[in-house]
C-alpha cells in the first residue's frame, strides 16, 4: 500500500506556467520541465538574457510547502550552469530543462525519502528579475506517486479532512491510466468504476472520530492503493457575539489573559482556530461558534461571524495562529496587525526588524500573530496642526528606493532634508503587508499589518510622530481596488484561478481593463464594511493625516472594456465614494483624502466639490516643455480653476512613482537649436528649474516625486518598471543639482509662507506656447512669472500688474517698470519670478542672477570630434570675459584631468583637450566660469 500525503495548494494555475514531458512522471523518470515566461507573473516575458531555475523538492520530510529540500544552486544571486534553461529558438518565451538521468538523481534525493512535488521559480543570473506563478506565488509540479498517478481530487489538499457526521459529502479521485477503480470506506466497498480514469460518489460518515477512505486501481496483475484520512465533526453551535467583541479580528479581554477572535466567512460549514495556544490542534476546544440571524439560523450576511474565546494566555507573549476553515484551508487573520511569512521573512535583515518572532516549526502558509499587553509607542505630538490644503507640497516616496536600509529609522534621519526643502506632507507608497519584499507595495494582502520589510509598527508610529514634530503631515497610499493571492479573503473563496462566484468581497473577473490582482466589489456590503474598517484604523491607530487612494476609478461595478469607457461619468462610482467620504469625515474631519482617479472632468468636479482632492497628472505637458517641444506643452490644466472646479482640490504634479522621470526624458528626447541642446546635462537641469517655476506658484496643492528636486535621471524602466532603483543622495553635493534643489526650496517657501497663494484675488496664465507667463494678483502681493521654454531667444510681454519697482524673487535683483507691457528678452530656458515687494529666499540658498542664467544658456559646450581618440577641441561662447576652468571626470565622478584655469575674452573660444592618457569610455567635460557651469559628454574611442 502506498499512502500519499497531499500538500496544500495556493490559489494559482501552476500547470499554465510549467508543463512536463512526460505527463505524469515519477521520481525514477527523466523529465523535461517546460516554462512559459508569458504566464504567471510574466516577469521574464521577452527577457533577452539567460534564465535559470531555482528549485527544490517537497518531500515527506518537509514541514510545509515552503520547506524545500535539496535546493539546487549555491546562491540565489549567482548563475548556476547546471540550472540554466534552454530557450526555444522558435519561441523566445519558451524554455526547457531536462532532469536526467532521473528526477531523484538530478536533485540528489536519497532512496527511501518520498518525493511529493517539485517547487520552483525562474530568474535571471543575478536574481533581480524573478518569474513566479500567478500573484507571485511559487510554482509547483506534482510527481506521480505510483504508476497510475492515483490521487484524490475532491477533497484535494492536505489531510486529514473533516466531514459532517451523517451527511453525504462528495468525493472524487483520478487515475492517469484507465483501470478498475474501487472506493472503500473503513474497508467496505462503496463505489466502483470499470476501465475508468475517474471515480466520484457521495460519502456518508456514520462513525464518529477517525475514518479511512481508500482508492484502489487494478490493471492486469498490478494493483495500486492510496488512502485518505477523514474525521467527523460536531454540530456548529449558534451563539451571538459577546457585546464587548462586535467587530472582526482580535478583542483582548481580562487584562490580556483572554482574546475573542472573530472571522467573517459566510456559507462556510465550520471553522477552528489553531495556534501556539492549543498546539495547532483542530479539536472540539478550538471549534468556532457561529452567530445566528433573527430567526435563530446561521447568519450568512455581513453581520455573520465565526468566533471563539481563547483563555489562558500569557500577557505580553506573542502567539502565532491561523483559522482552519472547513477542515481544508488554513489562513491568517485578515485583521491581524502582524503576520509571519515563511518565505519573505527570511530576507528581512535583523537590523531592519530586530528580534522578529521565528516562524512556527511544522506549520505552513502565512500565520497571524496576536499579543496582549503589547508594548506600544506613545505619541508625543497629540495636537498636530495640519497644513492648509491650499499650501500642501506633498513629497511622494518609496522607502525601498529612498534609503538603502529601507527602514523607518533611516527614513527619520532624512527628515531634515525634507524639512529644509519645505515639503509639508510625506506620502508613503504602500506600507501595509504586500507580497514578497522587493515591491512597490501595490500587491497588498494584509491591510492592518505594516510590512515588516520596513521595520516594526512602533517604528512607523515614531516616524509619523517625528514628521509631526517638524510640521510635516503623513499620508498613506492605500490600495483598496485590488488584493493579491496571499490575502486570506481571496483564498477563502477561490476556484479555477479566480475568486469564486460566491466571494463576499471580490469580483470573479475585474470590471475594468486596468486591474491588477483580484478586483474588490465595492457594491458589496462585505467590502464596504472591510474598507471602512481599514480607513478608520490607520487614522486612529497611527495618527496619520490622510490617504491617497490608489486606482479609485476602479471602485465601480459598471463593466467597461476600454479606458475611455471606464473614464466616463459614473454616478454609481460617485455614490460609493460619497459613502466612504461620509465615513472618513466622521472619523477625522480634517484628514486629507486624495484620489488617483483620472476620470472625466465632470465626475472629478463632483468629487472635488464633495471634498476629495484628486491627482492631476501633468507629466507629459511639463516634459514636452523641458524637452523644448511646444506641441503638448500647454500647462493650463494644472490649475484647478481652469477645470471649472470651485475648490483648490487638484494635486498637480510633474512626476509621480508612475511616470517617466522628467530629467531622463529631457536628456534622452530633448531638442536642440544650433549650439543650444536640452540634452546637455547642465542645460537639462536648468530646464527642470524652469518647469518647477511654472508648477509650484500655481494655486492649489502640489506633489513632487522623490529626488525630482535633484534632477533624478534614472529611467522608471531600469531593472523593470517596479524594480529597485539606485539611490542618489550624492546628487545633493553636486553644484548644479544643489542649485535645482535650492530653486525648489525657494519656490516652496514662497508658496507656503505668503498668504496670497492661499486664496489669491485672481490668477491668470498664458502657458500654451513656448514663452509662458503667469500672474497672481492680490492686495497682499502681486506675482508675475515669465519663462522661455523654447530653444532660441525670445521676447515676452510680461504685462506686470502695475508700473513701479519689481523684485526678482530668486535673485534679489530689482527692475524698474515704467511700461508694464514693454517686452523683455529671455534666453532659451531663462525664467524669472517677479514680486511686487521684496521677499527674501530661505537662508543658505545660493541662486543665480539673471545674467548668470543667460550666461549658462550661452556657454553652449561642443566637443569636436566626438567620439575622439587622442585629442579633441572644446568649443564654447562666452557672453563676457571670464576665468575659465575645465575638468574631465569619469562616470563615477572621479576627476581624471584638469586644465589650468585661464582668462578668456568674450565671444567664441576653443580649448584643446589632450586625451592620450584616457582609456576608452564615456567622460563628462565640465566648464566653469564663476558660479556658472555646464557639462557635456565625451566619448573616447582609440
Amino acid at each position: 500500500m502506498i499512502l500519499v500525503a497531499l500538500v496544500a495548494a495556493m490559489p494559482v494555475s501552476w500547470a499554465q506556467v510549467v508543463t512536463t514531458q512526460p505527463i505524469p512522471f515519477r521520481d525514477t523518470d527523466a523529465v523535461t520541465l517546460v516554462y512559459d515566461a508569458t504566464k504567471g507573473n510574466a516577469a521574464l516575458a521577452n527577457f533577452s538574457g539567460d534564465v535559470y531555475i531555482w528549485t527544490g523538492v517537497i518531500t515527506n520530510k518537509s514541514t510545509s510547502s515552503s520547506d524545500w529540500k535539496y535546493v539546487k544552486s549555491p546562491s540565489f544571486g549567482q548563475a548556476d550552469p547546471a540550472a540554466k534553461l534552454t530557450r526555444d529558438p522558435g519561441n523566445v518565451n519558451r524554455y526547457t530543462i531536462t532532469l536526467t538521468p532521473s528526477a531523484r538523481a538530478w536533485y540528489g534525493v536519497p532512496a527511501g525519502e518520498q518525493m511529493l512535488r517539485l517547487g520552483m521559480i525562474f530568474k535571471n543570473a543575478a536574481g533581480t528579475v524573478v518569474g513566479r506563478g500567478t500573484s507571485d506565488a511559487d510554482i509547483f509540479v506534482d510527481l506521480a506517486q505510483n504508476e497510475f498517478d492515483l490521487r484524490f481530487t475532491q477533497p484535494g489538499g492536505s489531510g486529514p479532512f473533516t466531514f459532517a457526521l451523517n451527511t453525504p459529502t462528495p468525493v472524487a479521485a483520478t487515475s492517469a491510466v484507465a483501470a478498475d477503480l474501487t472506493l472503500f470506506l473503513n474497508g467496505n466497498p462503496i463505489a466502483s468504476a470499470a476501465n475508468a480514469t475517474s471515480i466520484n460518489t457521495n460519502v456518508t460518515l456514520t462513525t464518529a472520530g477517525s475514518n479511512t477512505l481508500r482508492l484502489t486501481a487494478t490493471k492486469g496483475t498490478t494493483t495500486v492503493t492510496v488512502d485518505l484520512a477523514l474525521l467527523t465533526r460536531d454540530a456548529v453551535v449558534l451563539a451571538p457575539l459577546p457585546t464587548n467583541a462586535q467587530r472582526d479580528g482580535i478583542t483582548y479581554l481580562n487584562n490580556g489573559t483572554s482574546v475573542i477572535l472573530s472571522l467573517t466567512a459566510p456559507n462556510k460549514e465550520f471553522a477552528h482556530v489553531i495556534g501556539e495556544f492549543n498546539n495547532w490542534q483542530a479539536t472540539s476546544a478550538s471549534y468556532m461558534k457561529r452567530t445566528p440571524n433573527a430567526n435563530g439560523q446561521a447568519d450568512n450576511s455581513v453581520e455573520g461571524r465565526w468566533w471563539i474565546q481563547v483563555d489562558g494566555l500569557t500577557p505580553g507573549r506573542e502567539y502565532a495562529y491561523q483559522y482552519y476553515v472547513d477542515g481544508q484551508l488554513k489562513i491568517a487573520d485578515p485583521y491581524c496587525q502582524k503576520i509571519l511569512d515563511p518565505n519573505s521573512d527570511r530576507s528581512i535583515p535583523a537590523d531592519t526588524y530586530p528580534n522578529l518572532k521565528a516562524y512556527p516549526s511544522g506549520q505552513s502558509g502565512i500565520v497571524s500573530v496576536l499579543q496582549s499587553n503589547a508594548p506600544d509607542y506613545t505619541f508625543q505630538v497629540t495636537n498636530f496642526q495640519r497644513p492648509q490644503k491650499e499650501k500642501l507640497v506633498i513629497y511622494e516616496l518609496l522607502v525601498r528606493d529612498f534609503v538603502a536600509r529601507h527602514d523607518y529609522q533611516t527614513l527619520i534621519d532624512t527628515l531634515a532634508y525634507v524639512q529644509r526643502l519645505g515639503a509639508n506632507v510625506i506620502e508613503l507608497m504602500p506600507v501595509t503587508e504586500f507580497e514578497n519584499n522587493d515591491s512597490w507595495g501595490y500587491n497588498v494582502s494584509f491591510y492592518f499589518a505594516p510590512d515588516k520589510f520596513y521595520g516594526p509598527k512602533a517604528e512607523l508610529k515614531r516616524f509619523i510622530d517625528e514628521c509631526h514634530k517638524r510640521g510635516i503631515a503623513v499620508v498613506l497610499d492605500m490600495v483598496l481596488n485590488q488584493s493579491f493571492g496571499q490575502s486570506p479573503m481571496v483564498q477563502l473563496y477561490f476556484e479555477d484561478g479566480n475568486p469564486a462566484a460566491n466571494s463576499p468581497w471580490f469580483n470573479r473577473t475585474a470590471t475594468h481593463p486596468f486591474n491588477v490582482g483580484y478586483d474588490f466589489n465595492h457594491e458589496s456590503a462585505f467590502t464596504r464594511y472591510f474598507s471602512k474598517r481599514v480607513m478608520e484604523f490607520w487614522l486612529k491607530e497611527y495618527n496619520i493625516d490622510g490617504y491617497r487612494f490608489d486606482l479609485s476609478k476602479g471602485f465601480t461595478q459598471k463593466v467597461s472594456t476600454s479606458v475611455d469607457q471606464w473614464s466616463q461619468y459614473d454616478q454609481s462610482r460617485i455614490d460609493i465614494w460619497k459613502d466612504y467620504r461620509n465615513l472618513l469625515v466622521s472619523v477625522d474631519p480634517g484628514a486629507y483624502n486624495i484620489l488617483e482617479h483620472f476620470a472625466d472632468n465632470s465626475e472629478e468636479k463632483v468629487l472635488s466639490s464633495m471634498g476629495f482632492m484628486l491627482w492631476g497628472n501633468m507629466n507629459f505637458n511639463y516634459s514636452q516643455g523641458t524637452k523644448g517641444i511646444t506641441s503638448g506643452s500647454d500647462l493650463t490644466g494644472g490649475y484647478y480653476g481652469a477645470r471649472g472646479w470651485a475648490e483648490p482640490n487638484l494635486v498637480t504634479y510633474m512626476e509621480s512613482h508612475d511616470e517617466e522621470r522628467l530629467m531622463y526624458l529631457t536628456l534622452t528626447e530633448g531638442r536642440s537649436a544650433g549650439p543650444y541642446s536640452t540634452q546637455d546635462p547642465t542645460t537639462a537641469l536648468a530646464r527642470q528649474e524652469l518647469a518647477a517655476t511654472f508648477l509650484l506658484p500655481v494655486p492649489g496643492p502640489k506633489m513632487l516625486w522623490q529626488f525630482g528636486e535633484l534632477g533624478y535621471e534614472v529611467s522608471i524602466n531600469q531593472n523593470g518598471r517596479t524594480g529597485s532603483k539606485p539611490i542618489r543622495w550624492n546628487y545633493y553635493q553636486e553644484p548644479a543639482r544643489r542649485h535645482l534643489y535650492d530653486v525648489y526650496r525657494s519656490l516652496i517657501a514662497l508658496k507656503t509662507q505668503e498668504p496670497a497663494f492661499t486664496n489669491p484675488a485672481s490668477f491668470t496664465q498664458d502657458v500654451n506656447s513656448g514663452v509662458k507667463t503667469m500672474h497672481l494678483t492680490d492686495p497682499r502681493l502681486n506675482v508675475t512669472v515669465v519663462g522661455n521654454f523654447g530653444l532660441r531667444s525670445a521676447t515676452v510681454v510680461p504685462n506686470f500688474q502695475a508700473a513701479g519697482t519689481w523684485y526678482s524673487y530668486l535673485t534679489g535683483e530689482t527692475r524698474t517698470v515704467t511700461d508694464p507691457a514693454a517686452p523683455i528678452t529671455l534666453e532659451p530656458g531663462q525664467y524669472t519670478v517677479y514680486t511686487s515687494r521684496r521677499i527674501g529666499v530661505p537662508a543658505g540658498t545660493i541662486l543665480r542672477n539673471q545674467s548668470q542664467q543667460a550666461s549658462a544658456a550661452k556657454l553652449q559646450l561642443r566637443v569636436q570630434p566626438n567620439p575622439a581618440s587622442t585629442v579633441a577641441q572644446l568649443r564654447y561662447d562666452l557672453p563676457q570675459a571670464a576665468t575659465v576652468e575645465v575638468t574631465i571626470t569619469n562616470l563615477l565622478g572621479a576627476t581624471v584631468q584638469t586644465l589650468p584655469a585661464t582668462r578668456a575674452a568674450a565671444g567664441s573660444q576653443s580649448v584643446t583637450l589632450p586625451l592620450q592618457n584616457l582609456a576608452n569610455g564615456v567622460y563628462i567635460v565640465r566648464l566653469r566660469t564663476g558660479e556658472v557651469q555646464q557639462t557635456t559628454r565625451l566619448i573616447v574611442n582609440k
